[in-house]
Parts: structure tokens; sequence; C-alpha cells
């Protein structure tokens, strides 16, 4: 099953990002739940980065959180929120 991570950084905290980004990526890597997609969420002008977003698959929402909650940049106090939604693909 696919789901969508949306997360809205916390103002403030982009120094905080800076020197967690390489964390994240390593613990990206390591593959803990199956990411179809990710990447930031950036201004308008792709200039700043405001947020992350994930299309990933599996088994349930348990899991889904559980990835969600070892990530660094939640860890770090980066995101303000986070919402976890179900998600069916129909194109693409």
């Amino acid at each position: 099953m696919l789901f969508v991570i949306f997360c809205i950084d916390r103002a403030g905290t982009e120094e905080k990002r800076k020197q967690t980004i390489q964390a994240h990526i390593d613990y990206l890597a390591t593959k803990p739940i199956k990411v179809v997609m990710s990447g930031p969420l950036t201004t308008d002008d792709g200039g700043k980065a405001i947020g992350s977003l994930f299309v990933v698959e599996a088994a349930n929402r348990g899991e889904v959180e559980a990835f969600q909650g070892s990530d660094p940049f939640y860890n770090a106090g980066i995101w303000q929120t986070v919402e976890v939604r179900a998600f069916n693909k129909r194109i693409g």
C-alpha cells in the first residue's frame, strides 16, 4: 500500500536542517521502508527547503509511522507538522 508523508519545517530550523541533512540521507540509505519518491518541499523559487515529501510503500500505517519517527529530521525537531495519508496511485 502507498502512503504520502507530508512534513512542514518549524520556523527557524534552517541551520538545524543543514546540520542534520547527512544523518537524514544516511538513514534513508539504510532502506528502513520502501521509498518510492522523496525530496524537499521548497519555496516557489526553489531556493530554500521548507519541508519534506515522501511517497512510501508499506504494509500498514504503523510501519510508516515507525519509519517517520526514526528519521533524524523528526528527532531533531525540524518538522513542525507531519501528515501521513494513504495514497491510491492512478496516473504515472
